[in-house]
């Protein structure tokens, strides 16, 4: 082993050996893996919430008299030309 190698082995020779506080290899990985695994189901919270708000601004406008008036309207209409 030459005396630029920063890497050494166990005695065995099967492995790397790291040096005190060096993180492993492949935790990162596993660490963002980790991480991501509720990220679903704050995407599903937010698309929910957007949904309920949306909903929320549809009852405000439908309540609203001229809304109302339009839609008997438009309800008297198709119910005339069909009998």
């Amino acid at each position: 082993m030459s005396e630029r190698s920063t890497s050494r082995r166990d005695p065995a020779g099967s492995r790397p050996i790291r040096a005190v506080g060096m993180p492993r290899r492949g935790g990162f990985v596993r660490r963002v893996i980790r991480e991501d695994r509720g990220a679903a189901t704050a995407e599903y919270a937010i698309t929910i919430m957007a949904a309920v708000g949306f909903a929320g601004l549809l009852v405000v406008i439908m309540k609203s008299g001229e809304v109302q008036q339009i839609l008997t309207e438009l309800v008297r209409n198709a119910l005339s030309v069909g009998g």
